[in-house]
Order: structure tokens, then sequence, then C-alpha cells
């Protein structure tokens, strides 16, 4: 254990966690940026009614300091050797509290919530939204800013916390007295770890958080006032937004037995992007776990879009700001989750291999929208849906329409980014669990018509956070010693026939995506009620 040579004591870490969907990681991680020691849990989710998604924060909490603890034994080490605590969290999940006693008033709503859903929708159609597009026009055609474009643009979506925290003030009447009396605290995951682990003592999120929760503006970095006075959302209760990279106070004593330094809090797909050392603008990180996310570097500025891409802050580290442009669908991992339970298949690992046992689907498409469908096509009330099952189908057949699915979106989001942003692609990353499917990282190459690179650790997010967390104290020097210390696991280039005149994806492939595309239409606005 160690590196003898410096003394025992001497050998220091970092102390990264991920707060996900499904679960809570932590790893150790040493000057190689190796994995010393890890520890996980599962995060249980609450469903008290049909379209409601909570978490229960006791449990969260409890589940976050056990992984600590529990990383830090497995890796043999004291927690006096930890130099840093990075935290990394799902984005969008939130909760308010009392600012005296920091007990929370209501669960975790999560970002796959479709509570607000209606709410949205009325929003989204309303003559309200309707004037502040044709002003907003307007005002863009004579001062051509980007950001107005931006606003006669916008269109509201459950995935945001703004309607459903509008929902929640709405229904849980002690956070209106809370709000009176100056007691109520706003947090998403990372803000509220950060109250508990400091004692009350600290109220603060960083830029890649606020920046993906819907009510923060990118351009002007700041909570957004006008979008607040709208809704009527009270800007009290915000907490203060810092650098990605910032010293946001220690953990209490009392907590892990010694004060550990905060130094980094980020969204997990923003820290994911970091992990993989997506530093230059036109790097894209495709992460796959429960939803997949697509993002890319679009550099110093936001980038404003015309079909469901989200501007966000990748991360703010010092002076530098980088911004990221970002597509996704919502349940690319809950698909393959919920065939398993099924039992369509035992372990996600033969997936593979199944969907390989049979040449084609057998003209089976599946629609992977139980959270109704994101960019490009945003219909929060389409279902999820098996079409062309016949007599002959099989479960190898199944499994392959599910797979084919997940690449599907991903070439969808792909185009979509392409057209959109223009800016030329330079590489492209995958991780997170469902990255460890190879015949989804095949199909993903041949439809995209270029190379896709996974690295060897799928866990991205909890390195971008270590990683952010080790350049504050010192730990790493600088990015382009973090870019020498990746592993790559495996290149995935394309195969089959290209299209004439050289890339995009394979011909054969092309009728399969268009009766997938109808599919797709086919199972929109499902769930309206007549």
């Amino acid at each position: 254990m160690g590196t003898q040579r410096n003394g025992f004591q001497k050998e220091s870490f970092i102390l990264s966690v991920d707060v996900g969907t499904t679960s809570i990681r932590c790893h150790v991680y040493d000057k190689e940026a190796k994995i010393r020691g890890s520890c996980a849990t599962k995060v249980v989710p609450l469903y008290p009614e049909v379209g409601h998604v909570e978490m229960d924060p006791d449990a969260l909490w409890k589940g976050f300091i056990s992984v600590v603890k529990g990383a830090a034994q497995d890796a043999g080490v004291q927690m006096r050797q930890i130099e840093a605590l990075g935290i990394s969290t799902q984005r969008g999940t939130f909760t308010t509290w009392d600012r005296r006693t920091g007990v929370p008033f209501h669960n975790f709503i999560s970002w796959q919530d479709q509570r607000a859903a209606d709410l949205v929708k009325s929003w989204n159609r309303s003559c309200t939204m309707k004037a502040i597009h044709g002003v907003m026009k307007v005002l863009y055609f004579l001062s051509r800013q980007k950001r107005l474009l931006a606003a006669s643009l916008i269109v509201f979506s459950t995935q945001h916390v703004t309607f459903r925290l509008v929902w929640a003030l709405m229904h849980y009447k002690q956070i209106h007295q809370a709000v009176a009396e100056g007691n109520c605290c706003f947090g998403t995951i990372d803000t509220w770890l950060l109250f508990k682990l400091t004692k009350g003592l600290v109220h603060a999120t960083d830029y890649s958080n606020a920046s993906s929760t819907g009510i923060f503006d990118s351009y002007q970095m700041c909570w957004s006032g006008f979008l607040c006075s709208l809704v009527s959302l009270p800007l009290s209760i915000f907490p203060k937004v810092e650098n990605t990279g910032h010293d946001f106070g220690s953990t209490d004593p009392s907590i892990f037995g010694v004060s550990i330094p905060i130094m980094s809090l980020m969204a997990d797909q923003q820290a994911a992007m970091f992990g993989e050392c997506c530093f230059d603008v036109g790097d894209v990180k495709i992460t796959m776990g429960t939803g997949t996310f697509m993002d890319i570097n679009t550099g110093s500025k936001p980038h404003t879009s015309v079909a469901g891409l989200y501007p966000l802050v990748g991360w703010k580290m010092g002076s530098e700001v980088v911004y990221l442009a970002e597509g996704n669908a919502a349940d690319t991992g809950t698909a393959i989750k919920w065939a398993q339970e099924l039992e369509l298949f035992s372990d996600v690992q033969e997936t593979s291999a199944m969907a390989y046992s049979v040449s084609d689907s057998d003209g089976v498409c599946f629609v992977p929208s139980f959270s109704g469908l994101q960019a490009p096509l945003n219909d929060p009330k389409a279902c999820a849906s098996f079409m062309g099952l016949k007599p002959s189908t099989t479960k190898s057949h199944l499994v392959r329409a599910i797979l084919e699915s997940v690449a599907f979106r991903n070439k969808q989001l792909y185009e979509t980014m392409l057209r959109e942003t223009r800016i030329p692609i330079t590489k492209i990353r995958v991780d997170g669990g469902v990255s460890s499917n190879s015949f989804v990282m095949q199909l993903t190459a041949d439809l995209f018509g270029r190379k896709v690179v996974r690295p060897q650790h799928h866990e991205m997010s909890c390195l971008g956070a270590a990683f952010v967390a080790g350049l504050g104290v010192g730990f790493w020097r600088t990015r382009e010693e973090l870019k020498k210390l990746q592993r790559t696991d495996e290149v995935f280039s394309p195969q089959g026939t290209p299209k004439e005149g050289g890339g995009g994806p394979n011909r054969e492939y092309i009728p399969v995506l268009q009766s997938w595309e109808r599919a797709l239409r086919r199972s929109m606005n499902w769930y309206n009620k007549p």
C-alpha cells in the first residue's frame, strides 16, 4: 500500500463523489489518476404518484457519508491523507429547506419528474410566451444580439427546475412562510450537500450546476431576474454562484474526523466532459447512463439553438468560462434496465452478443421514450413503444431493437449538433455504463461515419470533479498533465458501406433508421388527455 519511499503519511489523495440517478459512487484517486479505492451505494427513487419521481434527502445524505468512508477504507487511507473533496451531481434535482434548521420542506424532486408537464405545456402555449417571443424577435432584428435570439426561441421543459419549483411553491405552504421570513433555501443536490457538510455555513453552487437549472442566464452569468419575475420565483432563495474550481469551505470535523477542503462542485455531464479532457472547441463527449447526454465544447461563447440544444456553462475556473451545447435523450439506461426486469436477458453483458446473434431486428422498432422525447422533437407526451412485432420475433430481435434505438437517438442528437453548431468536430469520446456495450458503440460509429473512443473507466463524472479539485490544491498542475493521464480502452471505427462521397452512415442502415423515425412519429402526442 502506498509508495513507501516517500514515507507512508506523505502520500496524499483526492476523493471524489458522484451522486447519480441510480447510484452514489466515491473514488479515491492517486497522482496518476488511478483509482485506489471505491465504494458505491444505490439511490432508491420514490414514485409517490404517477409521473412523480422523488428522492429521500436523508437517505441521500446517509448514502453520501457511507460511500466516502467506505472508499477511504477500501483504499486503506486515513481521512487526513485526503487533500481535497470534489463533488459531481445529477442536475436539476432539487429541494428547499429551512435555513435555520437545515430540515427539507419536501423530498428531492427529480429531473425525471413529470408533475409540471401540464404547467410547462400551458406556459409554452400562453399568450405571454408568444408576446415575449415576438418582442425578442424584434429586438434581435434591431440589435443582432445572440441572447435575444435565444430568448425569442426559448421553450420550457420539465427537465429544467423552473416549473417543478413553481409547482412546489404552489403546493407546499411551509415554503411560502419560510420565504416570507427569509428562511428558505433552494438548492440542487450539490448545494444541499455543501450546506450539510459545512453544518449550514455555506449556501452556494457552481456555474455548471446553476446553468443546468433553466433559471440561470448563461449570457449574463447570474440568476435570471426576468424569468423569476415572469413565473413568480423569489430570488432570495437561490444560492450564491461560485467558480467550479473554488474553495467552497471545509467539511465540519465532526463528520469525517478531520476537516477536508471542498474544492469542486460540478454538474455530472460537465464533470464527465472535464474528465474526458474535452478542453478544446469541437470536442464532443457522449455519456450513456440513465439518459444519453451529448455535449460539444463551444468555447468562450454560449450557443444559441433553434432545435432544443441547450447552452450550458461547462466550467468556470479563474476568469475563463467554457460553454457547452447539449442535447439529451432521457431513457437510455432506463430502457435497458426495463428489458432486464422483463427477463429479456439476465446479464447486461450478454445483450451485445444477443444483438449480434441475429442479422437484423426483423423489422421491430423500439421507441425509448419513457419520459417523453427530447431534442430535436421535444414532445413530453410521447410514449415508449415496440412496433412491427410478428410471430417470428424473438427475444434477440427485441434486445437488438432496444440497443439500435439507443444508437439511433445518438445519431439524431449528433445530426442536430452538426446542423446547429456548425463547429468542426475534433474528437468524440463516449462514457457511462451503456458505453460498455460494444454493439451500441460500433453501431454509433457506423451511423456517425467516424471513429468514437471509449475510455478504460466509464465513470468520468467522478474523475472530472477530482481533476478540478486536484487542480485547485496543486495536486495536478496543468490540463496538459491531465491529458497525459488519459487511458483509452477501445477505438470503434466505422464499418460497412458508407454513403457515396464518403463520410456519413453506412447505407444498409438507412431504411432501418427511416422506419424507426416513422415509429417515433407514431409514438408522439400519445398521452394527450382527450
